[in-house]
């Protein structure tokens, strides 16, 4: 009688098991159908992104009901297309795509609502070994700089002019390279330097193509290096989206200022199938070291003006636009509060 009671009891107990692990699973399909999907177009596949990545794998967007449609522009011209013709909901890319736009006149312009990166991503690679490399070695020589009226350009740009160099008459900028053909060219080409992203910059060196010699962002300082932005429609009818995306975002930000290089990479490596944890490492370390990553969301007015600053020097820009016509810090601010 006492055999079949204890029978009877590790029966029901496994039934209960069943049920609640049913009942789970049904739980978690009906949340994830009522997730909304949005379509995010990013401007590279980069660890300079990192926060983002932590925030999709941490489930940060699905929390806040949030499906991430994930897609690689390569360029910023391109992830802005994408927004304008509504194949994106969002984009993700250098603020001076949403400045472009918005001098053409178009009336539902691209808004910047969330900042992810405050210096440039990219870091020199020489075909010399150099253990005191000085930018003014540049001159003469010729180097693979990414878009003309890109961040990355620009940057570049910018620092040069601030070690005494003239882009236009002491080297060569070769901008004749789509973004992701860039380390290909530069190691079957005749371009002594290029500048690249994370991992790209430090595969290049383990190949024994290349050696990095050092950060654009590190010798730039601060600038709104890469941001969210919408079309000014899609912002107003979708407020809750923005807000709810904004906090996910703020999230992988706090998150990866919280962690250490190597448990960020264990978080991010399904995004980087190609590259070894250890590069992985190795390369976010290098963004750790310049303090590559936005604390906030926020994009304030003083660096805002500083990238108009160095897109005039460039000659990309006649004349500075309004910030707060480009800049809607309403949903970053209201993130900042409630965390």
């Amino acid at each position: 009688m006492k055999k079949r009671k204890l029978i009877n009891t590790i029966v029901c107990i496994i039934l209960v098991i069943l049920i609640g692990g049913i009942i789970t699973i049904n739980n978690q399909k009906d949340f994830k159908s009522n997730l909304k999907t949005i379509n995010l177009s990013e401007v590279t596949r980069s660890v300079f992104y990192s926060p983002q990545y932590v925030a999709i794998q941490k489930g940060f967007f699905e929390k806040n009901g949030i499906k991430i449609d994930l897609t690689t522009g390569q360029g910023a011209d391109a992830v802005m297309t994408s927004v304008l013709s509504n194949q994106a909901d969002i984009g993700f890319a250098g603020p001076e795509a949403s400045i472009y736009v918005y001098n053409e006149g178009k009336e539902d312009y691209a808004e910047v609502f969330a900042q992810l990166t405050k210096k440039d991503g990219s870091f020199l690679v020489s075909k010399t070994d150099t253990d005191n490399f000085d930018w003014k070695d540049l001159k003469g020589k010729t180097v693979i700089p990414g878009r003309k009226g890109g961040v990355p350009y620009m940057t570049l740009e910018y620092v040069l002019k601030n070690n005494g160099i003239n882009p236009q008459s002491d080297l060569t900028l070769d901008d004749s390279i789509k973004f992701d053909l860039m380390a290909g060219a530069f190691s079957s080409g005749e371009a002594e330097y290029v500048t690249l992203f994370e991992p790209t910059a430090s595969m290049t060196e383990l190949q024994g193509k290349g050696y990095v010699v050092a950060s654009v962002g590190e010798a730039s300082g601060e600038i709104p290096y890469t941001a969210y932005f919408a079309k000014k429609s899609y912002i107003e009818e979708n407020q809750d989206i923005i807000q709810k995306f904004t906090d996910s975002v703020y999230e992988g930000q706090k998150w990866v200022k919280e962690h250490s290089s190597k448990e960020i990479a264990e978080e991010v490596k399904e995004f980087f199938p190609d590259t070894d944890i250890e590069m992985l490492e190795t390369a976010i370390q290098s963004y750790k070291d310049i303090d590559a990553w936005n604390d906030t969301p926020v994009l304030t007015q003083e660096s805002f003006e500083r990238l108009e600053d160095v897109m005039i020097m460039a000659g990309e820009l006649d004349e500075k636009v309004p910030y707060d016509k480009i800049v809607n810090n309403t949903y970053a601010e209201k993130s900042v509060e409630n965390k």
